[in-house]
């Protein structure tokens, strides 16, 4: 599938997704229990956020005072800017995914899952041109017969 594909689907999916899960709790807890459920899972998410923030903040400034690359700091920071637009967002589907970003050792394995997933389908590219640039590609193993003409 593509990104388009995905994109599209998730559109659709996450919010039949949230709606189906707010009533059902909704259901089981009450209308005001499950607003106030909604409102402390942003209030926690937002201190969450604040804290982790700066500790990857932390971590970056320090990476590059040593003259190191931050690589892995920025991608936390992405990994905690979609965990804090996905806690903002109301629904207990999207808090769930937006604490797995938030939360260290669970946004640690995201980022490093996501750039050994990367990592693979670069040194694929990589191999693949180096192929190419060498003339190699697909070999055909055959033999040369040459025919000799001997009535002249």
């Amino acid at each position: 599938m593509n990104p388009f594909s995905i994109l599209l689907v998730l559109i659709i999916v996450v919010p039949i997704l949230e709606i189906y899960l707010l009533i059902k709790v909704g259901g089981l807890i009450g209308v005001l229990a499950t607003i106030l459920l909604i409102v402390l899972t942003a209030v926690l998410g937002a201190a969450l956020l604040r804290q982790q923030g700066l500790a990857t903040l932390n971590r970056f400034q320090a990476n590059l005072g040593r003259g190191e690359l931050p690589a892995i700091e920025i991608l936390e920071g992405v990994a905690l800017l979609i965990g804090g637009v996905l806690l903002l967002t109301p629904g207990f589907f999207t808090d769930a995914i937006g604490f797995l970003c938030l939360l260290p050792f669970s946004r640690k394995a995201i980022v490093y899952a996501i750039l050994a997933r990367l990592s693979l389908k670069f040194q694929a590219h990589v191999d693949q041109s180096a192929e190419r640039r060498a003339g190699k590609g697909r070999i055909i193993e055959g033999e040369i017969i040459e025919k000799r003409d001997d009535s002249s």
